[in-house]
């Protein structure tokens, strides 16, 4: 099947980028394209070039340009825009990418539409929100898509006039063939995600599967991921708590998470906010007793305390008895298992989240954008702090300053060279008086 839609997805990467947002493009374009969407990608790479997401999708044949992050905001969105000038999309997603947002002002003046994607319920989103939902019109874009229903409530609250159509639709996983469990005997927990005390509470990931597997018997745990905070989590892992149960499991590619949650029981979170945590939707489809923190956004549609998984505090002490409720009750925690894979498989799966992408990108199908035209200087809007730093905005160096201070180190140069000569000369013994 071919629509002749041209879709252009924004991105980062780097070779440490994990979670969700990157997971969800990694698997959402091949399933587009089955649908005949022709999807390309503009990556702004940084912290030492591509990474698992970039080399994945040109693995698979997709068109990818990357470029590492410019100084300054300006340039990245110039360099959105030169990337586009000549074929502009029907459909721009700027995803995450704040210089994508700025771009899709232009894309949209030439005809385009503009989807911005909410993946989470944390002060960035909401300022994306703020710049380019509810903002100046013309920086508004045409579409926005929230990956929870609390997310959509939020977008649908703050409407005003001409605010961009919202729609939710939330991440998909497959699901694979249930496998048996017994929790009587064995209780294997897993953690997946960023090993970030920011939003992650990892600290508070380690001591709490540590204490579960201290004083819940036949408790075990394992810790995949990475991030900037590994090193506190090896700190007390392996130095403060030696004899520790809790195994690091290193990093995991896309296509192999399932097969390690598989032969796993439970999975855990104790983040502050989440948008729709797709670690938490791979483990339920395997099977895996979702043991989580209640939060703002994307819990309170998975988790349904006592029916599709159990709810805690932020106590390491609450999150024990919760494991060791499953391990007193085996058929209970049975059940919770086969309750929380049905409403995967229902609510979301790979399929039905493609399948809404589709038909949301197909509406656009008889745009005809015309010529991208690039301003010689653009204009951006005040800084948002939340969303990128003063330093993102500096303005250039003048090139009669940038002269100026090349000549100065010329000058700086030659001067101490004549002073080296001139010492050399007085201390070379002369010819007598």
């Amino acid at each position: 099947m071919t629509s002749h839609l041209r879709v252009v997805f924004c991105t980062h990467d780097s070779p440490t980028s994990i979670g969700g947002p990157f997971t969800w493009l990694r698997r959402l374009l091949p399933s587009l394209r089955e649908c005949g969407i022709d999807c390309r990608v503009l990556a702004l790479t940084h912290f030492g070039g591509t990474g698992p997401l970039v080399e994945g999708l040109r693995a698979d044949g997709f068109d990818v340009q990357s470029v590492d992050c410019h100084e300054r905001t300006v340039d990245d969105v110039r360099w959105i825009l030169s990337r586009l000038q000549d074929q502009v999309p029907q459909v721009f997603v700027p995803n995450f990418v704040v210089a994508a947002y700025y771009a899709a002002r232009w894309l949209k003046a030439a005809g385009a539409a503009t989807v911005a994607v909410l993946h989470s319920d944390d002060a960035f989103y909401r300022a994306i929100q703020q710049e380019f939902v509810r903002g100046v019109v013309s920086q508004r874009v045409t579409d926005v898509v929230c990956v929870s229903e609390k997310l959509l409530d939020e977008v649908k609250a703050g409407v005003v006039q001409n605010c961009p159509n919202a729609c939710y639709i939330p991440y998909g996983v497959n699901v694979p063939k249930p496998v048996t469990r017994d929790y009587a005997h064995r209780i294997r927990i897993a953690y997946v995600g960023r090993f970030a005390e920011e939003q992650k509470r990892i600290s508070l990931v380690g001591r709490s599967l540590d204490l579960a597997c201290r004083q819940v018997p036949g408790v075990e745990a394992v810790m995949y991921g990475d991030g900037p905070d590994r090193a506190v989590v090896s700190t007390l892992l392996e130095v403060e708590r030696s004899d520790s149960r809790v195994v690091l499991g290193g990093v995991i590619a896309n296509d192999k998470v399932q097969s390690e949650l598989l032969q796993c029981d439970a999975i855990m979170l104790m983040s502050d906010y989440e948008g729709l945590p797709i670690a938490l939707l791979e483990g339920m489809a395997c099977g895996c007793v979702p043991i989580c923190r209640n939060m703002n956004s994307g819990i309170p549609q998975l988790v349904q305390h006592g029916k599709t998984g159990l709810l805690v505090s932020e106590s390491p002490e609450s999150f024990v008895a919760a494991v060791r409720w499953l391990s007193d009750n085996p058929t209970q925690a049975g059940k919770l298992s086969l309750e929380a894979r049905q409403l995967i498989s229902q609510a979301y799966s790979q399929k039905k989240s493609a399948g809404e992408w589709a038909r949301l990108l197909l509406q656009n199908c008889d745009l005809r954008p015309a010529r991208l035209v690039i301003p010689r200087k653009l204009t951006l809007p005040k800084a948002n702090p939340v969303l990128e730093s003063d330093e993102k905005r500096k303005l250039p160096e003048p090139q009669w300053r940038r002269k100026i201070r090349k000549l100065r180190i010329r000058l700086g140069s030659l001067r101490r060279g004549l002073l080296k000569r001139i010492n050399h000369s007085d201390e070379t013994p002369g010819a007598a008086d």
